[in-house]
């Protein structure tokens, strides 16, 4: 007979539920940061603290209460259009949305693989589901009958190894740009998860800043982000959470910060920022290859683009992996939905290259 959840919706049922559900996640092959209770919980107390209220964290329990399964999922309306009050009811998975998480899926031990299905099929027979950015592994097996993919994204990856950046002639001219930045006194160093402080995070947001506003166009990585990124930096530990590449000049200012995530034996690359006055100097190419330095020494495997097919990712020798949004479609709302997704697949298709693996 197939198992039921227990269903937490209370702030202290999450965070009574944390030590079980990050050994799960742990366990779990293939889960990435976005499944952790540090980022689902982090992103509710942030970002999602108004709809707060809505989540719902089904968890299957095993001999002694430990958690086998954890499924977190949001109670939300999915809008039509920015300009259109409402939404079409929908469950989508908790900590998705503004933040922008990536490989989502749950931990689930494999014996409680069917319980999850049959449980989440029962959910879509009566809601509208819209699952973002799922990965392959960890979210694709547990989709209900007749779900949709509306979205692909590619994730570039890469060995988190200094001599897989690129080409021979590539890493020949990083190197000579890292010695001539070194001979003007411009220092690397990585910030450790545990060693994170607000000021580093004050930091990227100011050279994020100031490169977009020299490249032109809008960012919604702004202030607005602090609180999301500081709960993560509240729960981060040695190995696990936001950490960064820091350069500085000789007067010890920050000119550069690359920013991720560690989680097992990946780094989630999430944000950069640099003063463009180090332009000419390449000073963000630069910070890859010094990032990818320090992690050779971490056990860290893995180098994780996240989404977006940007020509800099293949050029430093990435290849595609894939993201994929679902939709389960239910009454008129859904059906709109799906009309909506269709639309922006053919204007994408139309405005965006397409990237395949070679």
């Amino acid at each position: 007979m197939l198992a039921l959840p227990t269903l937490l919706r209370s702030p202290g049922e999450f965070a009574a539920l944390v030590p079980s559900w990050r050994a799960l996640v742990a366990a779990t092959p293939g889960t990435s940061y976005f499944t952790t209770p540090d980022w689902v919980l982090g992103w509710t107390e942030s970002l999602g603290r108004e709809q707060a209220g809505q989540a719902v964290v089904a968890v299957w329990r095993g001999e002694g209460g430990a958690a086998e399964a954890v499924v977190p999922l949001l109670r939300t309306r999915e809008r039509l259009h920015p300009r259109l009050p409402g939404g079409v009811a929908s469950w989508t998975v908790l900590g998705t949305g503004p933040g922008a998480a990536d490989h989502c899926g749950f931990a689930v031990a494999p014996h409680r693989h069917q319980d999850v299905r049959a449980w989440l099929a029962s959910l879509a027979r009566r809601r509208t589901m819209v699952f973002p950015h799922l990965d392959a592994g960890t979210g694709d097996p547990y989709l209900p009958p007749g779900a949709r993919e509306v979205e692909r994204t590619p994730c570039p990856v890469l060995p988190a190894d200094p001599a897989a950046l690129g080409s021979t002639r590539h890493r020949q001219g990083v190197r000579r740009k890292a010695r001539r930045l070194a001979h003007d006194g411009v220092t690397f160093t990585w910030v450790a998860p545990d060693d994170l402080t607000p000021q580093v995070f004050d930091d990227l947001l100011r050279l994020h800043r100031l490169r977009r506003e020299t490249l032109g166009g809008a960012s919604a990585f702004d202030a607005s982000r602090r609180p999301l990124h500081a709960a993560l930096a509240a729960r981060a530990a040695p190995g696990r959470g936001p950490c960064a590449l820091v350069a500085r000049d000789p007067a010890g200012v920050a000119v550069g910060v690359l920013y991720g995530f560690l989680w097992q034996d990946t780094f989630a690359y999430y944000q950069l920022g640099w003063d463009p006055a180090y332009a000419r100097a390449s000073l963000g190419t630069v910070l890859f290859h010094e990032t990818l330095t320090a992690l050779a020494g971490q056990d860290v495997a893995t180098f994780d683009f996240l989404r977006g097919a940007e020509e800099f990712k293949h050029r430093f020798g990435a290849t595609d992996r894939y993201d994929t949004t679902w939709l389960v479609a239910r009454g008129a709302g859904g059906a709109l939905l799906g009309a909506k997704s269709a639309a922006r697949r053919v204007r994408d298709r139309r405005l965006r290259p397409v990237w395949r693996e070679s």
